[in-house]
């Protein structure tokens, strides 16, 4: 067991967090782009952000409370702000968006996607069973789709 287990409700207010910087992320892409058909892309990718974060809030409340769990005594909240750090620094970071190119801008976006899923596999390892591990295997899921739309899109740009 890991020195320091979170439940599925920390992973999931997590990827609460995440959504919210993707959600900024093609926000600010879709200001730097002047064709509007790519602004409108980035403002629809934008949009599909939030409704993830929605889908995880309504995940994290049909949690059984034993998910909610916490598994260490915490009264600082320590663990959550590292959860917190980690979205930030880790997944649709403060970056320079190179925005010479629709191109540029979804290779970014897919890179941070893939990042996501390599975090919740990580944070996976940390929830036990008995909190919710394999509610997990959602959010993983919601995020496989955002790449292969992104990667659709990337095609429509190549052809």
């Amino acid at each position: 067991m890991a020195a320091y287990d979170f439940s599925a409700d920390d992973v999931f207010e997590l990827a609460e967090d995440i959504e919210i910087n993707g959600m900024n992320f093609y926000k600010n892409a879709a200001e730097q782009v002047s064709d509007a058909d790519h602004k409108q892309m980035l403002t629809n990718l934008a949009d599909m952000e939030l409704t993830h974060k929605k889908i995880f809030e309504q995940m994290r409340k049909d949690l059984a409370e034993k998910e909610k769990t916490s598994t260490v005594f915490d009264p600082e909240g320590d663990a959550i702000a590292y959860l917190k750090a980690l979205a930030d620094i880790r997944v649709f970071f403060e970056k320079e968006i190179d925005t010479s190119s629709m191109k540029n801008i979804l290779m970014a976006a897919i890179t941070a996607e893939k990042d996501s899923i390599v975090l919740y596999l990580g944070m996976k390892e940390l929830v036990p069973e008995k909190y919710g591990k394999k509610r997990l295997d959602e959010i993983i899921q919601e995020e496989m789709g955002h790449i292969r739309l992104l990667s659709s899109e990337l095609k429509k740009l190549k052809a």
